[in-house]
């Protein structure tokens, strides 16, 4: 199997099996791929979701459709698999974003304990959470995200595409940061 990594358009386009704010025939859909324990991740998640809420009161709450995939890099963050997999447990409880924000916001406290004190936190069924998460149940969901992201030229989190084309930071920024400017023009002259 072979990746482009030139390639700068999603490869698998969003639908009801991603995890999803707002609606899919939005103007505006904005796939990440993400890594719980990347700082960038988190950084850029925040930025999107100040956008989301400035979009949605400026232009309705229809414009902009939000989902993440997961793209756990494992080489450098030993605990990224499995907060993935602790929102895939809490996905089927119907908490999955309760549960993304609670793994951004506390990135730096992964470790198993945390994840089952966030879960308890949310009020999830431990023990299935537990059970769910020894037995690796979501690993195949987690590993066709990647796949996915692969196929699309991903190899670092965060990753972007607005509208299914690639968007990246400029050359010219400081160590290539987002910013939330740069973003909101991006996203708004998406559907142009």
């Amino acid at each position: 199997m072979s990746f482009d990594l030139e390639r700068s358009s999603l490869f698998i386009p969003p639908s009801t099996q991603d995890h999803i704010q707002g609606v899919l025939n939005a103007i505006v859909v904005l796939v990440m791929y993400g890594d719980y324990q990347c700082q960038e991740s988190a950084d850029v998640y925040r930025l999107i979701k100040v956008i989301g809420r400035q979009l949605s009161v400026s232009l309705g709450e229809n414009y902009l459709c939000f989902i993440f995939r997961h793209f756990p890099q494992i080489q450098i963050h030993s605990h990224a698999q499995r907060a993935a997999e602790a929102a895939e447990a809490a996905a089927v409880q119907g908490q999955f974003w309760q549960m993304h924000e609670m793994l951004f916001t506390h990135q730096q406290e992964l470790g198993n304990g945390y994840l089952v004190e966030y879960a308890n936190n949310l009020g999830l069924d431990i023990s299935q959470f537990l059970q769910d998460i020894s037995k690796k149940v979501y690993i195949d969901r987690i590993n066709e995200n990647i796949k996915s992201g692969l196929h699309s030229g991903v190899t670092a989190t965060p990753a972007l595409f607005i509208n299914g084309i690639r968007y990246s930071v400029g050359v010219a920024q400081p160590r290539h940061r987002w910013n939330i400017e740069q973003l909101m023009a991006a996203i708004v002259t998406a559907n142009h």
